[in-house]
């Protein structure tokens, strides 16, 4: 059976969770923690370099014993320790974990006094006022988990994109070499590059006796096939993510493909249309009575109704459709057209590679140049720098840039921003810089007046070049910090600084939205990869597809310049 990076990602985090709920060791369970964190932002299946005999030590927090359990786990689909440890706890106990507020202490509490060991359980325990009595929790506390849990049991699963790129490009080469079977193309949300995917659609276009069907509802990943016929199925995936698959008549391909792209508001605008003009769009095609005029192709689709073509990304209602017919879309930015990354680290503080590493894998990636910012002080958990290592790291990037041929090494650093708006380095040492990259990493509850004040100070520091991850928050894990975005663009703007698009995974910050704004008040944007190791400058490609959905341009880009064009506007905001 085919395992991912997220399955085994996902198989060390319950590990870790177990451990954690019966007292174990902390270093042990952060260094499960720590490898299902590498796994997860590895963008090469750990089953790929199995295959080329690749050491897996070499990855960052992998020892000997966690690269046994990975080779185990890819090779039999199973892990022992983790069945174990599912037979010493009821495997329903680590979905509590998921609840807001529920720590493995308080799940320990639960499961031991209240033999609490499902959501279900929980929320009956909640409303029977059995939780409150428990000690450490209490009346108000009691409340909370109920709301949470209701919270909870509203959600609709949805994937980060990069961990649906991981099933999806599977399935694509899987179907791709089934007899009979001519294209191929993942639909839905994840062809728009939506941030986080609910589920798959897939389309296929194949000769009749193509056994493509069978062949997708016998893949060794399915655990349920939901529904099957002759052009369309439905199956769930192991990992809990649904697939659609529709096979269509070449004729129709470019039409469904619209259909099923979507998004619905996008698709019922261009309807709209459609009928304005005496005509009938569906996934069959364009239809104008019986017969069908357009549809072999998605720019035939478009063209019917008077528009050029219309990129996916866009297809959100937002004004897409209202450019195109006024001539006015944007020539969207594409991942050629990057020059540079302006926000990665090495191991001198929370990175994995070193310095020369981390430039010769940007410089394999066909970048031109890597700004190394490393965090600050005050970032205690991540090692940050004081003024004498940052002093040393940047002699360290003179001697490199001596011996690099095809890329130069700027120095900054992720300064952090203080609650008060100062910047954590003093100016005698940030005055030396390339760059100066701002980020809040604490005190992220402040209200939306101290929150916005607090920034729009660190911006008018003499010495402030970018605003990293812009709105703070981490995908599933923690919301956007209040902040008038609003106000922050226009004020870098006003100050000639810039903002980031931090494209890590579980980042994706800036919103596409706020990228849109950015745009229409001048504001040029960062696409940053916030490389931690040698792997990591993948995740551009992500950033590319955000940037895409912000409508932005080549020249909406800061890192698209040339580095003597890149150097001349660093230099203004210094």
């Amino acid at each position: 059976m085919p395992t991912h990076n997220a399955d085994i990602a996902a198989v060390f985090e319950e590990i870790a969770d177990r451990l954690e709920i019966q007292g174990a060791n902390p270093f042990r369970i952060r260094a499960y923690r720590n490898a299902a964190r590498t796994l997860g932002e590895l963008p090469q299946e750990a089953r790929a370099l199995l295959e080329k005999g690749d050491d897996l030590t070499r990855l960052p927090g992998i020892g000997d014993d966690l690269a046994a359990k990975i080779h185990e786990i890819v090779t039999t689909g199973y892990c022992s320790l983790l069945e174990r440890l599912r037979r010493e706890l009821p495997p329903a106990v680590t979905e509590l974990l998921q609840i807001p507020g529920l720590g493995p202490k308080r799940v320990k509490a639960l499961y031991h006094d209240l033999d609490v060991q499902t959501v279900e359980q929980l929320y009956r325990a909640g409303r029977d006022g059995r939780i409150r009595a428990l000690p450490g929790f209490g009346e108000k506390t009691e409340l909370n988990i109920l709301q949470a849990v209701e919270a909870h049991a509203s959600q609709t699963r949805r994937f980060k994109l990069a961990v649906a790129a991981q099933y999806a490009d599977a399935l694509t080469a899987f179907l791709q070499v089934v007899p009979g079977v001519e294209q191929v193309t993942v639909a839905g949300s994840f062809r728009r590059m939506r941030e986080t995917v609910g589920d798959l659609d897939i389309l296929v276009t194949a000769a009749a006796d193509s056994p493509v069907m069978q062949r997708f509802t016998a893949y060794d990943e399915v655990v349920d096939v939901l529904s099957a016929g002759p052009t369309r199925a439905s199956v769930m995936l192991k990992s809990g993510l649904q697939v659609d698959l529709r096979v269509v008549e070449a004729a129709s391909y470019g039409a469904a493909l619209c259909y099923f792209t979507g998004s619905k508001a996008h698709n019922i605008a261009i309807r709209r249309i459609a009928q304005q003009q005496g005509l009938k769009i569906n996934e069959y095609g364009v239809f104008r009575g019986t017969g069908r005029i357009a549809g072999e192709d998605e720019a035939s689709v478009y063209r019917s109704v008077g528009l050029p073509f219309i990129p996916p990304e866009l297809r959100e209602n937002r004004g897409e459709i209202e450019a195109a017919h006024s001539g006015r879309l944007p020539n969207l930015v594409v991942f050629a057209d990057l020059r540079g990354d302006l926000h990665a680290h090495t191991r001198a503080t929370d990175g994995h590679d070193s310095l020369r590493e981390m430039a010769l894998a940007a410089r394999a990636r066909g970048l031109e140049y890597l700004a190394i910012t490393e965090h600050s002080r005050h970032l205690t958990v991540a090692h940050g720098l004081d003024p004498l290592r940052l002093i040393r790291q940047c002699e360290e990037i003179d001697r490199l840039n001596t011996e690099l041929d095809g890329l130069t090494l700027l120095k900054g650093i992720e300064v952090d921003i203080l609650e008060d708006g100062s910047l954590d380095l003093p100016d005698e040492v940030l005055g030396r810089l390339d760059l100066v990259v701002g980020a809040v990493h604490s005190q992220f509850h402040l209200s939306r007046a101290k929150q916005t004040a607090r920034i729009l100070r660190a911006m008018d520091h003499p010495h402030f070049t970018m605003l990293a991850h812009p709105s703070g928050r981490l995908i599933d894990r923690r919301e956007p910090y209040d902040v008038d975005m609003l106000r922050i663009i226009r004020h870098a703007n006003n100050r000639g600084c810039f903002l980031e698009l931090n494209a890590h995974p579980d980042r994706m910050d800036l919103l596409d939205s706020h990228c849109q704004i950015a745009r229409e008040e001048g504001v040029l944007i960062s696409i940053n990869s916030d490389a931690h190791s040698t792997f990591d400058f993948a995740h551009l490609e992500y950033g590319v597809g955000q940037a895409r959905r912000g409508w932005l341009e080549k020249n909406d880009v800061l890192n698209t310049r040339p580095l003597a064009a890149l150097r001349r506007l660093l230099k203004r905001t210094m």
